[in-house]
């Protein structure tokens, strides 16, 4: 029986991979009218009569790894308008680097606007495939009955997105812990998904074995102990298999590496940046004559102590009376300019020059107040588990999460950065963070009445 639901789950994926690749051929068919009606004549570069195919097919590799980078192709996992932002995103990297290469080929700075225009084409096709695959997704996965098994309001309360996927799943029920383990497993024989949220460790490994035993997909949010063990490293003593765990301790090359690019990619950035925040500094200043540059103490590796550089973007009285607190959402303190500069980050674009300094990283854990992070730690004693590692300017947290998303939301998933430090992860990093850039989710304040660290536990 599970051979037979394996079978036909592995012929839908094969379906929905075709629903994928016939978008990513429609992209580069339109590439291709463009480059053989604007470009190739132009060509000066030999490949032996193949230029169009290397052209064409390297179009065709770059949009891939955009559309899988961007998360274009997550179909059923995100809304029709997340999907297409993912789209137009890839899309638009895509057209570049198509761009550039058009421009060694042909040896001259080539026009833009038959790129332009063939990528704007290739969006009103992404609009089209984003309702279509969405709705093929919906016919071949009809929502999967589902079960979720929390200990806790505030395990559950984490999970709530789900009841905003119903394309997805549909719950069938909710089922707290202090229920016997046998009544519980009764429930979910029954399930074809189970989410387990804040469960201690033993029933939740009973239930993953039982689940996974009969084929129930399982979703497990994890604890913080998950998540340093995800970063053990595998080995063998005597014979006997073992997970060494330790503190983050990732290679001298690596160290060095990392400097490096951060040093000279913050340079980088600077000699191309200088003139927009040249007229960014001006803007903040001529918006109530107040300072530009905001100074603020923050923490960074082992709990040291900086002073991060950013472009105001608050009133110069904004905490006159001395309490820590986040920015909320429509918060009055926030300046015209401040909500311009906000939305698309520019304010965190002085923080180059810590980088060149060595007091932070281009990715890593955003650095918390010390006093804000002092709060955190009363209610999660785990906080300065972030701290193993120098402070960033952008971060798994600021990719994938929000800037309200919880406390524990955010050390979860530095934790799980930590785990996995790697150039390549940098690098992924750094490109995601374009897409989050423009994303208003990721930059909507915290709630009314949240505004302080210590009114934030969740």
């Amino acid at each position: 029986m599970h051979i037979n639901m394996i079978t036909k789950e592995r012929s839908k994926n094969a379906l929905l991979h075709i629903v994928k690749l016939a978008f990513t051929c429609l992209a580069t068919v339109c590439f291709a009218l463009i480059w053989h009606l604007y470009y190739a004549e132009k060509i000066h570069t030999s490949f032996g009569g193949k230029e169009s195919f290397v052209i064409i097919g390297a179009y065709f590799v770059i949009y891939i790894f955009f559309a899988k980078l961007y998360g274009g192709f997550q179909v059923g996992l995100t809304r029709i308008s997340e999907l297409f932002y993912s789209q137009v995103v890839a899309l638009f990297m895509t057209a570049g680097a198509a761009y550039v290469l058009i421009w060694l080929l042909i040896r001259q700075m080539p026009e833009p606007m038959p790129v332009l225009i063939g990528t704007l084409c290739e969006l009103g096709l992404a609009v089209l495939w984003c309702w279509a695959a969405n709705g093929i997704h919906n016919c071949l996965f009809p929502p999967k009955r589902t079960i979720v098994v929390y200990e806790g309001a505030e395990a559950l309360n984490s999970i709530g997105f789900i009841g905003t996927m119903p394309w997805k799943f549909q719950v069938a029920s909710v089922l707290p812990v202090k229920e016997d383990l046998a009544d519980i497993l009764e429930h979910v024989k029954c399930a074809e998904a189970v989410f387990v949220c804040g469960v201690t460790s033993t029933i939740r490994n009973e239930l993953l074995k039982y689940c996974t035993q009969r084929g129930i997909s399982v979703y497990l949010q994890p604890k913080i102990g998950d998540l340093l063990v995800s970063g053990a490293k595998r080995m063998h003593i005597s014979h006997v298999p073992v997970l060494y765990c330790a503190r983050s301790n990732v290679s001298g090359w690596y160290l060095a590496a990392k400097r490096g690019v951060d040093f000279f990619t913050a340079f980088a950035a600077l000699a191309v940046l200088w003139p927009l925040m040249a007229l960014t500094a001006l803007a903040v200043k001529l918006c109530d004559k107040g300072p530009v540059f905001y100074k603020q103490c923050r923490l960074t590796k082992d709990g040291k102590r900086f002073e991060i550089l950013k472009f105001r973007s608050m009133r110069p009285d904004a905490e006159r009376d001395g309490v820590a607190r986040l920015a909320g959402k429509h918060d009055g303190r926030i300046t015209p300019i401040g909500k311009v500069i906000r939305a698309v980050r520019i304010d965190e674009l002085p923080q180059l020059f810590n980088i060149i300094k060595g007091d932070m990283s281009l990715v890593g854990p955003r650095p918390e107040r010390p006093e804000i992070a002092e709060q955190y730690s009363r209610t999660i004693p785990e906080f300065d588990l972030r701290l193993q590692v120098k402070a960033g300017l952008t971060g798994y947290a600021q990719v994938y999460g929000k800037y309200n998303s919880t406390p524990y939301e955010k050390l979860q998933m530095d934790l799980m950065y930590i785990a996995d430090q790697s150039l390549i992860t940098d690098l992924k990093l750094l490109m995601v963070t374009v897409k989050a850039l423009f994303w208003p989710e990721s930059t909507e304040g915290v709630e009314i009445g949240k505004i302080t660290a210590g009114s934030l536990r969740e």
